[in-house]
């Protein structure tokens, strides 16, 4: 990531015959507190684009897939439509599984969500006394705090069986889950390469969707 800049005219040098102003670049000084708030947005965003709970457990949508190449299309298929219901899942087995340790359950909570807001969902850079932060450097801070936050809590073998757990939840849902009649717009069909990128869409962090630019075709994932 690169800070952005801002361009702003230069005042044209002093000459006889006059001349063109020219335009120089003057770095922006971004706050911790205003990369927490994007990334915070972010975050919000993207999880208030799960698809409707009833919907992920429709009655009558389950069955079995005739093949095990159909199984394996239908996993992928409902992966691309229900990524953040399987990531809602996933992180709430995790959490469930400290639920008799409340000091383990807040501690790799708050590990996590430093993660998601200087990792997965910042999208400026970070600056501290007017000096940039590597994303290597940020990311290497993350993973030292995740191994000391592990150390000290000491329930690795929790959080791995709640994500073992959350995963296979996922895993059944996505085999038996018919994903005829769930369609996608055209915009996070082109996200998810099931389509020719379109001009004027952007992509955001997080979890891949991208950004709505007006009414646009919807692309079928049981085809």
């Amino acid at each position: 990531m690169q800070a952005p800049t801002a361009t702003h005219p230069k005042p044209p040098a002093s000459t006889p015959g006059g001349g063109a102003a020219t335009y120089t670049t003057i770095p922006i000084s971004i706050s911790i507190s205003d990369v927490i708030s994007r990334s915070v947005h972010n975050f919000v965003a993207a999880i208030s684009r799960h698809r409707p709970w009833p919907e992920f457990v429709a009655a009558g949508s389950f069955d079995r897939p005739g093949s095990v190449s159909s199984a394996l299309a239908r996993i992928r298929k409902n992966f691309v439509y229900f990524r953040v219901n399987y990531a809602v899942v996933i992180a709430s087995c995790a959490l469930v599984s400290l639920i008799g340790a409340p000091f383990s359950l807040i501690v790799l909570a708050s590990v996590l969500a430093l993660w998601l807001v200087f990792h997965f969902f910042r999208e400026d850079p970070l600056m501290v006394s007017g000096h940039q932060l590597n994303d290597r450097l940020v990311l290497c801070a993350l993973v030292l705090v995740s191994l000391s936050a592990i150390w000290l809590v000491g329930r690795v073998e929790n959080v791995v069986i709640g994500i073992g757990a959350g995963s296979l939840l996922c895993g059944v849902h996505g085999v038996l889950r018919n994903p005829d009649g769930l369609f996608l717009d055209e915009n996070e069909a082109a996200s998810q390469g099931l389509i020719g990128s379109r001009v004027g869409s952007a992509s955001s962090p997080g979890f891949g969707y991208s950004v709505d630019r007006g009414d646009v075709a919807k692309t079928g994932l049981g085809d």
